[in-house]
């Protein structure tokens, strides 16, 4: 028995149940092919559209379901994480990209934007990580210079989720060559003239994301395409970069919380010198830590979220937490597929899955070392 979870009401429930339900009929069936292929199909995009499960949150007037509240993504993001599907990216859709739209676009851009993003016809990435600026955002290189009419475009991005199937991206590039923190947004729609995608990047984990490198020459941004002030943007992504670090949080405790309940089902049906695995002292002693070690982090995360909602996550304290419970679900991963022993390394067996899917976590939307550089920032040192 674990904790008894307080955040969640019945509606709640009733609507994990639904996304649970979803997840079997239209994810799980097509998850090998995912992978071999690359990419999600965008159709499975749009089905989520179809089902209300992109942007709950978008109010009705632009489609969405008007559900404010963050409990309804940290559901998908969760049971996402159980059945081990990191392609499908809900919540960098949802909950990282799509607040930039609807806290900083004006009210025709909303009106232009938030529907598609809501039924899944459009598909957000941001581009903010370059080849030589990853954690540093003061360090991006790609320009945006301003012509009158439009704003011109240059530089390349890398990395980028979703950089493939993504209708809209949001690139982060460089308004001033004076100052390093004046940065603008500006919204790509399809596959303008200069603007082109590099192949899709091959990982050792995260299979099916459409990972790739996004290059910009002289590609021409209607004004009408800006974000909020072009020479705010720096302010707009340290506002927007807490919630990005709980979404991975989440799923980071949820995906140590799959990997353990594999492993008890695990090591209760191997038998090594005539006994179940789970008899040994040394496997008991490893789940007991495990489950104790989730149970914490599960704890944790809950209040987190109960502090973004009521607005109150600071940046150190997203950053403490993206660090440890990353490092958390890293180090359980690799104790469950230790115990897996050679059946672990297969990728017939889905620990080999999470073991390979969760090294990045400790490496994007910002490395653990940058983490605890913003704590010991806030701590005065």
């Amino acid at each position: 028995m674990t904790l008894t979870r307080r955040l969640f009401d019945e509606n709640h429930q009733i609507f994990r149940e639904s996304f649970r339900n979803f997840l079997a009929k239209e994810v799980v069936p097509h998850q090998t092919a995912w992978e071999a292929a690359g990419i999600v199909d965008k159709s499975a995009w749009k089905k989520c559209g179809d089902n209300g499960f992109l942007v709950p949150c978008a109010p009705e007037e632009y489609g969405g379901l008007g559900l404010d509240d963050f409990r309804y993504e940290a559901i998908m993001m969760e049971e996402l994480a159980y059945v081990h599907e990191t392609g499908l990216m809900l919540g960098l859709h949802s909950s990282v990209i799509a607040p930039y739209i609807l806290n900083y676009a004006n009210e025709e851009q909303k009106m232009r934007w938030v529907p598609g993003i809501v039924s899944g016809e459009a598909i957000l990435a941001v581009a903010m990580t370059e080849p030589g600026a990853g954690s540093d955002l003061a360090g991006i290189k790609t320009t945006a210079v301003d012509q009158g009419d439009y704003w011109l475009l240059n530089g390349s991005k890398t990395f980028i989720s979703n950089g493939i199937n993504s209708s809209l991206v949001i690139v982060v590039a460089r308004t001033s060559t004076e100052q390093s923190h004046q940065l603008g947004l500006f919204v790509v729609e399809g596959n303008p003239e200069g603007f082109e995608r590099g192949a899709p990047l091959k990982k050792i984990g995260l299979k099916s994301q459409d990972t790739a490198e996004l290059f910009f020459n002289n590609v021409k941004v209607p004004k009408e395409n800006i974000l909020g002030h072009p020479k705010s943007a720096f302010n707009y992504l340290l506002a927007q970069l807490p919630v990005e670090r709980l979404t991975l949080c989440i799923a980071a405790v949820a995906a140590a919380e799959a990997a353990l309940k594999l492993t008890v089902e695990y090591v209760q049906q191997r038998k090594a010198f005539g006994k179940s695995i789970s008899k040994f002292q040394n496997t008991k002693f490893k789940l007991a830590e495990m489950r104790t070690e989730i149970d914490m982090g599960r704890v944790y995360v809950d209040r987190l979220i109960e502090a973004h909602m009521a607005k109150e996550l600071t940046a150190d304290v997203a950053c403490g937490a993206k660090y440890w419970t990353t490092d958390l679900l890293c180090r359980v991963a690799d104790e469950c597929l230790q115990l897996h022993g050679g059946y672990g390394y297969m990728e017939e067996y889905p620990i080999s899955k999470i073991y390979t899917d969760a090294r990045i976590t400790k490496i994007y939307a910002g490395t653990n070392e940058i983490m605890k550089v913003v704590v010991a920032q806030a701590m005065g040192l």
